[in-house]
């Protein structure tokens, strides 16, 4: 756990390094980093120089505009407002930080009056809109996870672990490959929207004059793209997980002759046949992601859980199928989330094009490569952290493994931020935007310290009291109370690093983001 904590004050340690370069006045502008970039941008330079010099002669022409013209005998027209005149909002983000800055400013790059920092203006509020419809989604996995536990637990001890196992393996893959596709089409999508929104496509938004059925969508390349790619990752987890159970219980320590082996193996099968609608459905959330729609994929997934909590208790014990009836009712519970999500998707957007671009598919997969690489080095260091646990004995493992389900929990909070930030700063950057984009960068990182701290105050007051819904046992208790102080001290930093790692998606510089995160490994 320590080692978990750890990794996240030093992410973040590395990602604020960034950021407070930002007023620096002779940034590297070699670095690919978004925060350099708030000045110089990680793509030409030369752009955001234009861009400054359309911003600063708009600016003179608006003053010019404004100005009396004076007369050499009217002394009241002769005054000119220079001395109260400031630079535009749009040519401070440009050019260099104003030095006296006001200290109301969201663009300050001084400590903030708490008023301000509380403040729910209208980009809290849309930050907010975003992140709590998400995190209640990001929520309804671990649930139906009790659930199904709950279910599964009632056939006996051996049925719960062989289960428990299984779902291990398959999350384990979920998470190595499934969620950094999620990631990528959350922001491709935003990008490509944020063009068609703001006109930069003088024709008006790409749509279909095909079929009557496909007339009035719009034409969103990454979309398709994302379809396509988890269309065939599913099924590529679909035939490995499947034909592979018997090597993958092996490797997970359950030999042929363990109670355990059949039911596991058995989950883990028909588990599989769930992977396909599992990666399309994320690549659907994604994409409704990008478009700031966290509202639909929450209706769809809680809909899902709720057939599968319905059919668990129907296939379980109605029925009498066992551990069967569990894998078929989470099977069945997610084609129903994924047509949902691709029915609603299917009324604004074509699914499918008729011609596939190879440099969107080869941006996709670089982009993917880098983010495995992040997701191994992730489950390295936690794996490492629960070994290093597991030797203290089994009282401390269980103490660690409570603590780091707590982490994981809070963590769905400062997720949802990171995803909120992630979809803003993706529409703002991606059209040069980046007075938007910098106030979206400093308004999420308040909100995300703000949700740090308040966790840390949950936690630390919180957790006694909580603690006898985990274990009875005295002595796992007490580590887990120890571990967990560790956890509430360092949710501050941890919520920061998982903000920051959204931030860098927002802008898809996602090699940066797993720099950070080998190196912190290393």
């Amino acid at each position: 756990m320590a080692l978990a904590c750890g990794l996240a004050r030093h992410r973040c340690h590395s990602h604020l390094h960034n950021l407070f370069l930002i007023g620096n006045s002779n940034p590297n502008p070699n670095r690919s980093c978004f925060f350099y970039s708030t000045i110089r941008p990680p793509f030409k330079s030369q752009k955001l120089s234009s861009a400054g010099n359309r911003l600063t002669t708009l600016s003179t022409a608006r003053l010019q505009q404004n100005v009396p013209k004076s007369s050499p005998n009217d002394p009241s027209t002769n005054t000119l407002p220079q001395a109260k005149t400031q630079p535009s909002r749009s040519d401070n983000l440009v050019d260099q930080p104003d030095s006296n800055p006001d200290s109301g400013s969201s663009l300050s790059p001084l400590p903030y009056p708490l008023r301000n920092v509380l403040k729910l203006d209208v980009l809290a509020l849309e930050i907010l809109s975003i992140a709590l419809p998400a995190a209640l989604a990001l929520l309804a996995d671990p649930i139906t996870s009790l659930v199904d536990t709950a279910f599964v637990g009632h056939l006996g001890s051996v049925e719960l672990a062989a289960v428990g196992v299984s779902v291990s393996v398959f999350n384990l893959v979920s998470k190595l490959f499934n969620v950094p596709l999620l990631n990528l089409t959350t922001s491709f999508v935003a990008e490509e929207q944020a063009a068609i929104t703001n006109g930069s496509n003088e024709s008006g938004p790409p749509v279909c004059d095909g079929p009557p059925d496909h007339k009035g969508k719009i034409l969103l390349p990454s979309v398709s793209t994302s379809l396509a790619l988890a269309t065939g990752l599913g099924i590529a987890e679909t035939v490995a997980l499947s034909v592979g159970s018997g090597f993958l219980m092996n490797t997970m320590g359950i030999p042929a002759e363990s109670s355990m082996r059949i039911p596991a193996e058995q989950f883990l099968t028909l588990r599989a046949f769930g992977a396909p609608p599992l990666v399309i459905a994320l690549a659907a959330q994604g994409t409704f992601r990008g478009f700031k729609d966290t509202k639909t994929p929450l209706y769809a997934v809680g809909a899902g859980n709720v057939l599968n909590a319905i059919l668990d208790a129907i296939l379980i014990f109605c029925f009498g199928i066992g551990v069967a009836g569990a894998a078929i009712a989470t099977v069945i519970s997610e084609y129903l989330t994924a047509f949902i999500l691709l029915s609603k998707l299917n009324d604004k957007v074509q699914l499918m094009t008729p011609n596939v671009d190879a440099g969107r598919v080869a941006r996709y997969l670089k982009s993917g490569g880098l983010l495995i690489g992040r997701s191994l080095a992730v489950l390295m260091i936690t794996t490492l952290a629960t070994s290093m646990a597991a030797r203290e004995g089994a009282i401390s493992m269980a103490g660690h493994q409570i603590c780091f389900q707590v982490w994981l929990a809070v963590s769905l909070l400062t997720d949802a931020l990171a995803l909120a930030g992630q979809a803003l700063l993706a529409s703002g950057y991606s059209q040069g935007s980046y007075g938007e984009a910098r106030e979206v960068v400093y308004k999420v990182l308040q909100i995300g310290l703000i949700t740090g701290v308040a966790l840390a105050v949950f936690l630390f007051l919180g957790f006694g009291a909580l603690s006898s819904l985990f274990t009875v046992d005295s002595e796992v208790l007490k580590i887990a109370r120890s571990g967990t102080l560790f956890v509430a001290g360092s949710q501050p930093m941890n919520a920061l690093a998982f903000v920051l790692d959204g931030l860098y998606y927002g802008v898809s510089d996602f090699g940066y983001a797993a720099y950070s995160m080998f190196t912190c490994d290393g």
